[in-house]
């Protein structure tokens, strides 16, 4: 008869046999992406500077890879280097990638969920989406705003040979950002601000601080019980008091064109057809006016900064690269014997330099840095990460941009390079994302594109540049300002010399 003591060792021995073989056969979950190591509570804020953040994000990537994780206070984050894993994100999971987190601050400020950027990824996202795409911001709608873009532009080349004919140097910069909110307004509101005194520097102003909020830290955005830090610091009543003075300019704008006394225009500003498609009822949403003021905010921040950036950035790199300026310039000049005195839209069609050198600005200084985060929706695999549900993404373009692995001599502007490549920016190629891709990809950049070629090509046409005295070329910085869009930190300013004048 077997002892009681011999059973007990059998079954222990075929328990630890079960178990170590259940072991051995159950493969590991995946790991979570490495990163630094944070500490409790606050995790990685205290390492991360806002108004440099993309900068340092690619150094943490040198460190940890193309794919490494964040800590956020109590927000998870991953941050992508590579156009490889941003593929990963953006198309093979846009799905999964495609909500937005939810930040207090930026939902205060874009009418909590009314707008089309920051909403999150529901049916009514998708018919604000729509609108836009649609009705807004469709190649039918830009072209019919040509004729505006070309009378605002010309008032800007007239400004500059007044200050060319007088050896006043032209400071780009200012006269840009002047363009670009004059063209939006007119082509959203239907009337400039450039001429209003006090009341045009009450609107930019405004606009500065909304721009500056965006980018600003909000502790309470990433731990949520520390909201009276925010109040200590004066941020909540400077959020208060925008969103407030914002929101009334707007309903100010929506009123007047509602007055039934006035004179109708020959083509419908935005605020029209947004008001014809409320009235006419025929969405799948009920139309508000919230969701009125939240496409405005949203058209009037986005197209203003960016498109002024982006020409300044241009004209930084012309400066610096005199063979790619002389290039372009013969390009541009010998267009129709350069008997015209304006390029018009049509006519920068035929430039296809123009276009790779806007190209490589948006490759080496594309506006946005980094692109709107996103949040994953549900747990899953990105390059053989484990990636939790409510994840914040952040897609890090500029790297990508500057990936020594994609791109040759990625720090120098080249605009060559695109000369015999099918890259290019709709969101197919990953490699250049500056109006990112998928789902949550700008609908924007048709009428972004067209104000920057015809700006940038006039500029070319009409005249010839130069450094202000005693400097040169290698003079000019690049640094960046802090913010949610990529300006050079000191103005541009140089000399313009006529050659075609309107």
């Amino acid at each position: 008869m077997v002892s009681p003591f011999v059973l007990v060792l059998c079954l222990t021995l075929l328990l630890l046999f079960f178990f170590n073989h259940k072991h051995r056969t159950i493969k590991k979950s995946p790991p979570r992406p490495p990163g630094p190591r944070g500490l409790p509570i606050i995790g990685n804020l205290h390492q991360l500077d806002n108004s440099v953040l993309f900068l340092q994000l690619r150094q943490f990537s040198k460190i940890y890879g193309p794919l490494f994780s964040l800590q956020f206070g109590l927000r998870p984050a991953i941050v992508v280097s590579s156009a490889k894993i941003a593929k990963e994100v953006l198309k093979t999971n846009d799905l999964v990638f495609s909500d937005r987190p939810n930040l207090p601050s930026q939902q205060k400020l874009c009418y909590k969920g009314y707008d089309m950027v920051f909403q999150p990824y529901n049916d009514s996202w998708r018919e604000i989406r729509k609108i836009c795409v649609v009705h807004i911001l469709s190649n039918k709608r830009v072209s019919t705003f040509a004729s505006t873009r070309k009378f605002e532009v010309k008032q800007m080349i007239k400004k500059i040979s007044e200050q060319a004919s007088s050896s006043v140097v032209t400071n780009l910069s200012e006269l840009l950002i002047s363009l670009s909110s004059t063209i939006i307004c007119r082509i959203a509101f239907g009337r400039r601000y450039e001429d209003e005194g006090t009341e045009k520097s009450k609107f930019h102003d405004m606009l500065n601080e909304f721009q500056a909020l965006l980018a600003t830290f909000f502790v309470s955005d990433y731990i949520p019980f520390t909201g009276w830090i925010d109040k200590l610091t004066g941020l909540n009543a400077r959020l208060d008091k925008n969103f407030k003075e914002m929101d009334q300019f707007y309903q100010d704008v929506i009123d007047e064109h509602m007055d039934p006394n006035r004179q109708k225009p020959e083509e419908e500003d935005i605020v029209d057809v947004l008001l014809r498609l409320k009235k006419q009822d025929t969405l799948s949403i009920d139309l508000t006016t919230n969701h009125i003021k939240g496409i405005l905010m949203e058209l009037l921040v986005a197209a203003t900064d960016t498109t002024a950036a982006t020409v300044v950035w241009a004209m930084t790199a012309l400066i610096k690269n005199p063979r790619v300026m002389k290039k372009l310039q013969e390009e541009v000049r010998n267009f129709g014997g350069g008997i015209k005195k304006f390029l018009d839209e049509e006519d920068v069609q035929e430039f296809p330099y123009l276009k790779v050198v806007i190209k490589e600005t948006l490759r080496l200084h594309l506006p946005a840095p980094l692109l709107v985060p996103r949040q994953s929706n549900e747990n899953c695999l990105i390059d053989g990460y484990h990636i939790l549900a409510k994840t914040m993404v952040y897609v890090n373009a500029w790297a990508i941009h500057r990936d020594p692995q994609i791109w040759k001599d990625p720090e120098e502007f080249y605009p060559e390079r695109f000369l015999d490549s099918s890259i290019n920016f709709q969101g197919l190629d990953f490699e250049l994302i500056p109006f990112g891709a998928g789902r949550r990809m700008c609908p924007g950049s048709a009428m972004a594109l067209a104000s920057v070629e015809l700006i940038l090509a006039n500029l070319m046409y009409s005249f010839d540049w130069e450094l202000p005295h005693g400097l040169v070329k290698e003079d000019i910085d690049t640094e960046i300002l802090p913010g949610i869009t990529q300006h050079k930190k000191h103005p541009l300013c140089l000399y313009a010399r006529c050659v075609n004048t309107t």
